[in-house]
């Protein structure tokens, strides 16, 4: 639970193709390998340091026997599909189905409750007063905070959000107007390994079965990811990139 968030997941390979594609046209897939690679480091440098404090002890025994390898019989392998499409089918009406209902109205009435547009909405205005918080990081401009926040109920709204919203004159979505490379990676690195989405977080609720671990959690991810996009950054300006 602590560690599986920092690794990369499908969905965020949309995101990964969505920006290198648009910034990193003839170094795609060295900059998703650096990606990959950033979120194992990460996850071994967090285990190690929880392994010497949270965690710090003799570990206690742990024997599981292993049943025989068997072929399974196909009604095995048709109730154990049906039981995960079910808690999919489950999760997704109830869960990410209010969550997107939630995203919807925010994105789309303000706080007296009229229908406008997206950079006028209760979620702007959200993301206007997180935006400070990801200055330091590049990132202030309240668009690409507001991505972020809509990004929690599902990986892939980041791109739908920031194809309302950094739309220009022209009608056409312009990137470069928001991101330079170096901003366009650091936002990555970020989003890499910021909380995962609002299904993955209800299922950790669950296993937990503890609000205040769950919240300490998301905390401890948002701070790991700030702290790591705020160096990547600093380096990069270091070396001359921007």
């Amino acid at each position: 639970i602590l560690l599986t968030p920092f690794m990369s997941c499908s969905a965020k390979i949309s995101i990964y193709a969505f920006f290198t594609a648009a910034f990193f046209p003839t170094h795609r897939a060295l900059i998703m390998i650096l990606l990959y690679l950033l979120g194992i480091l990460i996850g071994i440098a967090a285990a190690l340091i929880m392994n010497q404090t949270v965690f710090r002890g003799k570990p206690v025994p742990f024997v599981m026997e292993l049943p025989n390898y068997r072929l399974p019989s196909l009604k095995s392998v048709a109730l154990l599909l049906w039981e995960k499409a079910e808690d999919f089918i489950h999760k997704a009406f109830t869960v990410i189905f209010m969550a997107s209902i939630i995203v919807w109205f925010l994105q789309n009435f303000n706080t007296q409750f009229y229908m406008v547009h997206s950079d006028e909405s209760i979620i702007a205005e959200i993301g206007k007063i997180t935006a400070p918080i990801f200055g330091p990081l590049g990132f202030g401009d309240w668009r690409m905070s507001t991505a972020l926040i809509t990004g929690i109920t599902a990986k892939e709204v980041v791109i739908s959000t920031l194809s309302v919203l950094a739309v220009d004159a022209n009608g056409s979505v312009n990137l470069p107007n928001l991101f330079t490379p170096l901003t366009a990676y650091t936002f990555l690195v970020f989003y890499l390994l910021y909380p995962p989405c609002i299904a993955s977080l209800a299922t950790m609720r669950k296993e937990l079965d503890s609000r205040s671990s769950t919240a300490a959690i998301i905390a401890y991810e948002l701070g790991i990811a700030w702290v790591v996009a705020f160096a990547v950054r600093h380096i990069g300006l270091m070396l001359g990139f921007n």
